[in-house]
């Protein structure tokens, strides 16, 4: 049986992950800009991605969607992550733009 973690938990664990592999997933607010994704992750070799966290099995708001819309346009790329298990894979993508 797998193992629910809370919002908070799968943050903590992709931070911490993001750390050991020498990089840094900044809390990211925006005054005036709702809606924006929870980190922004700066890892070794200058990569650079935006994550939104979120409660196993919930999904983004239409206003988050919104925003990574406009920041995929923009050329970054934005990644949901609503299990611990999806952590490795998309610092693994990250590493590999």
């Amino acid at each position: 049986m797998a193992v629910v973690h809370s919002e908070k938990r799968v943050e903590k664990i992709f931070t911490d992950a993001v750390k050991k592999m020498g990089g840094m997933a900044v809390k990211f607010t925006s005054p005036g800009l709702d809606g924006v994704p929870d980190r922004i992750v700066l890892l070794p070799g200058r990569k650079i991605a935006f994550v939104e966290l979120k409660a196993p099995g919930k999904k983004p708001r239409p206003l988050q969607e919104k925003r990574m819309r406009q920041l995929e346009c923009l050329g970054f790329p934005v990644y949901v992550i609503d299990g611990v298990e999806q952590i490795g894979g998309v610092l693994d993508e990250i590493c590999a733009t």
